[in-house]
């Protein structure tokens, strides 16, 4: 049985998934991580902030997941109002 690091090792040597790996990382994978550490940083679980949003514990799972699967594109409202439930502010700026 591959360990997590041996298996993302063993996939990452295939060109193709690396770099779609890459693409997600820059893009997804960033939003997400700043999401989580938002949510750690604020000392929240996933069933707090929901209750904040107005919503149940698994659209906030469904959420994060969303993120680091790329399959769904969360809404702009959305994504404030899990700000909100953290104390913050959503900003989008466009980057050249």
């Amino acid at each position: 049985m591959l360990t997590h690091a041996e298996l993302k090792a063993k996939a990452l040597a295939d060109p193709e998934v690396m770099a779609e790996y890459e693409r997600l990382n820059r893009e997804e994978f960033a939003i997400l991580d700043e999401i989580l550490a938002a949510r750690r940083e604020a000392g929240l679980t996933q069933a707090q902030v929901a209750e904040r949003m107005g919503t149940k514990a698994p659209a906030v799972a469904r959420l994060e997941a969303s993120l680091a699967s790329g399959k769904h594109s969360p809404s702009i409202d959305t994504l404030r109002k899990y700000a909100h439930a953290l104390g913050k502010r959503l900003e989008v700026h466009l980057v050249p």
